[in-house]
Parts: C-alpha cells; sequence; structure tokens
C-alpha cells in the first residue's frame, strides 16, 4: 500500500528542470587552502576553481551520480568515486591533496595514485564513501554490516549479528574509532567483553567514509588484534538547514544540520549534525506472532567550530537506549516456547562523548589533535528460571564500565619525512553485581586504574616515490595488572611499498600488537570475593603480510595477500579448558569467569580480491579468502579449529546505475563449512534453561555451508523542495537455510505441558526464508 501511494504521488507531480550545486574545499595535507586547484565532474563539462579560501562551487549541476576529480599542480590527484548529487541533500565534498615528490610543469592525471591507500598501512586496508554504504543490498544501512561484506571478513554464526570476525580472529579482537576518538560500543545489545550485537548503531547520514584495516595497524591505535574500522563524519551543512527522514522495515530516523551563528555570512564558521533513531521491530514482532521484543533508541551528534584559520574545535557524541524481553505468544509453539525460555534480557544503555582541538601550526610544517573524551556502558543482563514472569534468577550481570581518556597527536613534515608521535592516559572505572546459580557465585566487584600508552611513527619515500617505507612503535602500561611494563609490551611495526613496474606494487608489512583483557575478564571474583585475574597478560598477536597490487586504471585494481597472524597469552577459560577466542559472538556476557593467559593461536591464509570503482555506471567488490584459524586451550601443542574457521570466504558486493537515477545492486556472501561447539545434553538438561556447550568435542561437527544473496532497487526522485528516494529489495532470494547449531528445547505435548521424565528435543528450525524490505528516503 505504502508503495502505491509513493508511486501515485510521484507521477502526478509536475516535473520540471532541477539543477543545483557542489561545493566544497580542497586543502592540503596540514589543512592549508590550495587556491585554483580545479574541481569537475567526469564525463561532462561543468567544473570550478578553487578561491583564496580554497573553496569551490559548481553550479548547475543536474542532479545525478558522478566522479568528482580535483587535479593542482604540484599535487597527487584525487577522486571521489560515486558521489550523489541530489536537488536537496547534496553533502559538501572537501579533499586533502598529498603533495607529489617532484614539481610538475603541468597537471598529470594518471593511472597512479587514484585508488590510493595510505603509506601507513599499504595493504590489508578497504575504504568505502557514505553513498557505497547507503546502497549496500540486504544492510539496511547499517555500517558494521556493509564491513561484514569487505574482504577476510567472516559472517557471523546464524548470520545475524555485526560480529566482525576478520581473518580468523575472534569478534572482541577489532577496535573502532570515530574521527578520531575511540568508541567501545557500535553495537545494539552488544555483548560485554566482546563487540558484537544485531544492530549498528552508526548513522549513515553522519558518514564521509569508513576504512577497514585488517593488519598493518597505525601505532596511534591500542588493542587492535585482527582489524581497526574508522569512521570519518562529515560535518554540517555550513549554508543552509538541512536534514533528511528514513524509513525502513526495522526502524525510522530523522538527521538535521545547518549553521549556527550564521550572522547574514554566506557561510557559518559553527555548524552542528544531529539525529535521533527508533527502532519499531517490537511492534512488527508482536503483530506476526514473534516471542521477543527488541527495543532501540539511539542519538549522534556533532559540533564543528572553526576557531580561525588555524585552530577547530570538535565536539561529538553518540549513544544508545536498549531493551531486550519476551512477548509470550497466545498459542503455544515448540519454537517460540524454546526462544523465550533461553532468552535473555537485557538493558543496556551507552554513551560516547568527547571534545577534540585541531592545530595547525603557522610554520607550516605539521598540526597536532587533542582528544578528550568519556565513555560509558551499563548493561543489566538476566535469565530467568521462569522468563514468562521473571522469577527465579539464574544469572544476572549488572555491570557498568566507564573510560575517561586523554589522547594527544603530533604530526610534522620534515621535506620527505612524516613524523606521527603521541600519547594517550586513560582512568578506567569498572563495577559488577553478579549472580551466577550454576557456578555458585555472587559477588561485587568495583575497579578502577590507569592505563597509558605512547608512539611514534615515520614515513617517507625513496627513488622517485617508487618506495614508500614506514616504521614505528607503540608501548602499553596499566597501573592495574601485575606482569606488564611499557618494554613488555613494546610493539614495532614496519611496512613498505614498492613499484616494481609501471601499474604494480609489491607491499608488505610485520608488527606486533597488544590488547588488555575486557574489564569482565580483570574484574571478576571468586567464591572467596577475591581478584584471581589480576596477574593476566596483555594477549600478542604478531602480523605478517605479503602482497601484490596492479592497476587496470584509474578506478579498478587487482590485489593477491598472504597472511599469518600469531597469538600468544591468549586467554583461556579454567572452567571449560577453551580459548575465549571461540567464546563472544553470541548473546552471553565474555570473560566473567577464572581465566588463565596460556593460549596460543594462529590464522594463515591468502586473499584475493578485485575493485572496480564507478566506470560506465558500474562498481563492485569482488574478493575470495582461503584461511586456517586455529587455537589451544592449556595444551599449547594441541591447536583445534576455531568456531569461525570456515577455510572459505567469498563475497561481492556491486551495482550498475540504471538511467533516470534507477540503481540496480546485489551482495553476495558465500563461508565453508564452519566448526561449532555441540550441546551438552545431560548438562543442559540439568541446568535448563540455561544452555551447556561441551567444549572437549570442538571440532567433531561442522555447519553446513552459508550461502545468501541480496537484491535491491533504489529509485530517486528530485523536485525543488525536496529529494525522494525509494528502495527495495529482498534478503536471501535463493531460498538459502543460514546455518547454525541446532537448538534444544523441553519435550512438551501438544498444549504446552511438559512430558514425564523431563527430556530434551531438537526444535525444527523455520530457515531459508526470502525477506522482503522496502524503504524510503526523504532529504529536505
Amino acid at each position: 500500500m505504502l508503495l502505491c501511494i509513493i508511486l501515485i504521488l510521484a507521477s502526478n507531480i509536475l516535473f520540471a528542470q532541477v539543477t543545483t550545486d557542489i561545493y566544497g574545499e580542497v586543502l592540503d595535507e596540514l589543512g592549508e587552502p590550495l587556491i585554483g586547484a580545479s574541481v569537475f565532474l567526469e564525463g561532462t563539462q561543468l567544473g570550478a576553481q578553487t578561491d583564496f579560501d580554497g573553496n569551490y562551487t559548481i553550479s548547475g549541476v543536474a542532479p545525478g551520480s558522478y566522479n568528482l576529480i580535483v587535479t593542482y599542480l604540484g599535487y597527487e590527484p584525487q577522486t571521489k568515486y560515486n558521489i550523489i548529487v541530489r536537488s536537496k541533500g547534496t553533502p559538501t565534498y572537501n579533499f586533502k591533496l598529498r603533495e607529489a615528490v617532484q614539481k610538475l610543469d603541468e597537471v598529470v592525471v594518471s593511472n597512479a595514485n587514484i585508488i590510493t591507500r595510505p603509506k601507513e598501512t599499504p595493504l590489508s586496508t578497504q575504504t568505502l564513501t557514505s553513498v557505497e554504504i547507503a546502497t549496500y543490498p540486504g544492510s539496511n544501512n547499517d555500517v558494521v554490516q556493509v564491513a561484514q561484506t569487505l574482504p577476510g571478513v567472516s559472517p557471523s554464526v546464524g548470520g545475524f549479528r555485526n560480529d566482525l570476525i576478520i581473518r580468523g580472529g575472534a569478534p572482541n579482537e577489532t577496535v573502532y574509532y570515530l574521527d578520531g576518538m575511540e568508541i567501545p560500543n557500535i553495537n545494539h545489545f552488544s555483548t560485554q567483553g566482546s563487540a558484537g550485537g544485531p544492530v549498528g548503531l552508526i548513522n549513515v547520514s553522519f558518514i564521509d567514509n569508513v576504512t577497514l584495516s585488517t593488519s598493518a595497524f597505525n601505532a596511534r591505535y591500542d588493542n587492535p588484534l585482527s582489524g581497526v574500522l574508522q569512521f570519518q563524519q562529515r560535518n554540517g551543512n555550513a549554508r543552509n538547514f538541512a536534514g533528511n527522514f528514513r524509513v525502513s522495515a526495522s526502524e525510522a530516523a530523522l538527521t538535521l544540520e545547518g549553521p549556527l551563528f550564521k550572522k547574514g555570512a554566506e557561510e557559518s564558521k559553527t555548524t552542528f549534525l544531529a539525529s535521533v533513531r527508533r527502532s519499531y521491530l517490537q511492534f512488527l514482532f508482536q503483530a506476526i506472532g514473534l516471542p521477543i521484543k527488541p527495543d532501540y533508541w539511539d542519538y549522534q551528534y556533532k559540533i564543528n567550530h572553526q576557531i580561525n584559520d588555524y585552530n577547530s574545535l570538535t565536539v561529538l557524541g553518540v549513544g544508545s537506549i536498549d531493551d531486550f524481553s519476551i512477548n509470550p505468544p497466545e498459542e503455544f509453539d515448540p519454537e517460540q516456547q524454546a526462544q523465550i525460555e533461553q532468552a535473555p534480557f537485557i538493558l543496556q544503555r551507552t554513551n560516547t562523548m568527547g571534545v577534540s582541538w585541531r592545530n595547525r601550526f603557522k610554520n607550516e610544517n605539521g598540526f597536532m589533535q587533542t582528544t578528550l573524551s568519556n565513555n560509558t556502558l551499563n548493561n543489566d543482563f538476566t535469565r530467568y528460571a521462569d522468563p514468562e514472569n521473571e522469577r527465579d534468577v539464574i544469572f544476572n550481570n549488572d555491570a557498568r564500565e566507564s573510560e575517561t581518556k586523554l589522547r594527544y597527536e603530533l604530526t610534522q613534515l620534515f621535506e620527505d619525512w612524516k613524523l606521527t608521535s603521541g600519547f594517550n592516559v586513560q582512568h578506567s572505572d569498572y563495577t559488577n553485581a553478579t549472580i551466577d546459580v550454576r557456578n555458585n557465585l555472587n559477588f561485587d566487584t568495583a575497579i578502577d586504574f590507569m592505563k597509558y600508552g605512547l608512539f611514534a611513527n615515520a614515513t617517507t619515500s625513496f627513488f622517485d616515490n617508487k618506495l614508500d617505507v614506514s616504521f614505528g612503535f607503540r608501548m602499553d602500561d596499566d597501573s592495574y595488572t601485575e606482569n606488564e611494563t611499557l618494554l613488555s609490551t613494546f610493539s614495532p611495526r614496519f611496512s613498505a611499498s614498492y613499484e616494481f613496474a609501471e601499474d604494480w606494487r609489491v607491499n608488505g608489512s610485520i608488527g606486533r600488537y597488544f590488547k588488555i583483557p575486557p574489564y569482565t575478564i580483570l574484574g571478576f571474583r571468586d567464591t572467596e570475593n577475591e581478584l584471581i585475574n589480576q596477574n593476566v597478560d596483555y594477549t600478542q598477536s604478531d602480523h605478517v603480510v605479503l602482497g601484490l597490487q596492479h592497476y587496470f586504471s584509474p578506478s579498478s585494481t587487482i590485489s593477491l595477500e598472504g597472511f599469518y597472524k600469531r597469538y600468544e597469552d591468549y586467554p583461556v577459560s579454567i572452567r571449560d579448558g577453551v580459548s575465549l577466542a571461540n567464546k563472544g559472538g553470541g548473546f552471553e556476557v565474555l570473560g566473567s569467569e577464572p581465566i588463565e593467559t596460556v593460549g596460543k593461536g594462529r590464522s594463515y591464509g591468502a586473499e584475493l580480491q578485485f575493485q572496480q570503482k564507478l566506470s560506465n555506471n558500474f562498481y563492485g567488490i569482488f574478493s575470495y579468502t582461503w584461511f586456517y584459524s586455529e587455537f589451544t586451550g592449556f595444551d599449547r601443542n594441541a591447536y583445534l579449529p576455531s568456531v569461525w574457521d570456515s577455510r572459505h570466504l567469498i563475497s561481492f558486493v556491486g551495482g550498475y546505475k540504471l538511467k533516470h537515477n534507477w540503481e540496480l545492486s546485489s551482495r553476495y556472501r558465500f563461508a565453508g563449512r564452519t566448526p561449532f561447539v555441540p550441546t551438552d545434553l545431560d548438562a543442559t538438561l540439568a541446568n535448563y534453561p540455561e544452555v551447556i556447550l561441551d567444549y572437549a568435542r570442538l571440532g567433531e561437527e561442522e555447519l553446513a555451508i552459508f550461502s545468501q544473496l541480496d537484491v535491491r532497487l533504489d529509485k530517486k526522485w528530485n523536485f525543488k523542495k525536496f529529494a525522494f528516494e525509494l528502495f527495495i529489495e529482498a534478503q536471501n532470494i535463493l531460498g538459502q537455510n543460514t546455518p547454525s547449531p541446532t537448538d534444544f528445547g523441553l519435550n512438551r505435548d501438544e498444549m504446552g505441558m511438559v512430558v514425564q521424565p523431563q527430556s530434551l528435543v531438537a526444535i525444527e528450525d523455520d530457515g531459508g526464508q526470502i525477506i522482503p524490505s522496502i524503504g524510503i528516503v526523504i532529504d529536505f
């Protein structure tokens, strides 16, 4: 009905030729305006030059999809691919150009340095624009779901969570940064001690680009073992008030932006960007009779103020309010009854806020950035023996994590050298009241401590920019754990990239990385109320990566990488005798148990990737990853396959731009057979509704392959006062069953009464369904 109304409305509106403006700024790496840079739309006669402040405006642009190119004498050209121009809601497109090693007598647009990677991370890195994220099929504008399609990233078990499982690593091995500010939690209903959850909370309307690094991590980042996901946000509109309203199958979101304190000027020095999003899954699930109620809100904001030509101040924040409970159906259904009995109750609040000051030096040889931030997680996680009446608690985790962080970073340029150094200081405050009936635990814990680190990195080029070299280190320590010092966590890293022939590069990196165990481990107390995990070690991971890259054109490239990751001092569960690398991918609390950091691990393989940026109306990414992922328990010589060891990963995402602002896109994901941990039926029956897994049998059984194809169709209409977008998508159009371990519930009769003596029966899964979806976006 909604689709019919929309199409009728569109067909009855009198169309007129609508044009609009594109504007932005062109700066060098330090933020100095570049005067007279040429900015033009590929395939058109439209373009402009930047003024004294580095600003440009291209007028009379018809709405559609374009590639936007900037060139400037003595600097490497740069292209923004697949920008979307709307009658309303077109964002500012800003550029930062890198100085060429040799001054050119004329501007040359060459194949080199069009699809680029940072010199510090010349491989294992992928960047996506906001347009590519917004049109990904099956992602519902969820940035983290989009990242799951990137090379080397495995789909979560069951396919419905946002866990980033990178090259065989565990979900808690990735760190997240928003405009340089660390964010521990980026998902609703996140797993405490890990990072994943079913729904991301970052609003795609804020995003300029997203970069995922799966190795060769920059020294400025602490705690990554498998990945760094960086969100770069845009600033609000400096000229006019604007916004958008988005409605999809599961949520509605409102985003507003504009200038503050403009006072008649063409552009304001202060801008804001703010949004609020509301889920209505709980109403949808109730209407169709599902027994769970996932209810969430989230909010996000950014205020940017340009103090003067050399100083800017940014205030930003993001948070969520989550409530996961049950809604018992009126009629008995075995699958729904098991879901009700085993579902946790989750009340979760997250908030991250910070202020960042950027100062560009007047001598034009560098800049510094100082960020002060705080992030807080409140997590009340409960399981009941009688969930329908919320009685008889069998497990409760009422925890609060709070971190206050100061980060300082200094970047200096000395001729052909770029030097980056800095430090971070963090105060951590963790409290937890735990009731664990099965393990006879009832404790309150409260710890607080300081964590600190420092880093330095140097980057340069040799042989007329054919050889890029980067090397650095970082060191971290804290005032709580007993075994570490700054020297014991010394983590050097080195990377190099060499252009041995035209359009051919060989890339390599080697590095050591450390991660402090999560607070759930650090603050755990035993039956004597003693802190027993204080002597843990930081987890260590050593990476070696070698890759070959070829550019077919300025917009297409292919690469082949081989990688090896080795883990030391991985936490191992004393209860289960298994590495915690095999946990953390479900609704649980990871690490609240006795552990020893004695485990080892290794992950190795090869990765092939082809990328085509928008050219001839087509864009896409294809990748194939072959890998092994293995971890040990207490026997450091006995490697077992991890629960992420699917061996084969295939992903493809692509789209084609049709005429009249139609676009067709698709996404395909494949993962091989994955080991899983079988259910211990006797222990589960004795402790039901708590499900007990038999980790001693890890690797004995495997799930079937995961294979899913999603398709999406977009159509955009542009009017003088607003722009309207309709998208229709179908997930799993091949009707493939999503592999997941067998669920068990109590054996009941047709009336729902438990059959005596009690026993467990397998619950049938009605998988393999095609999931249709529809959504609209209105920009004004």
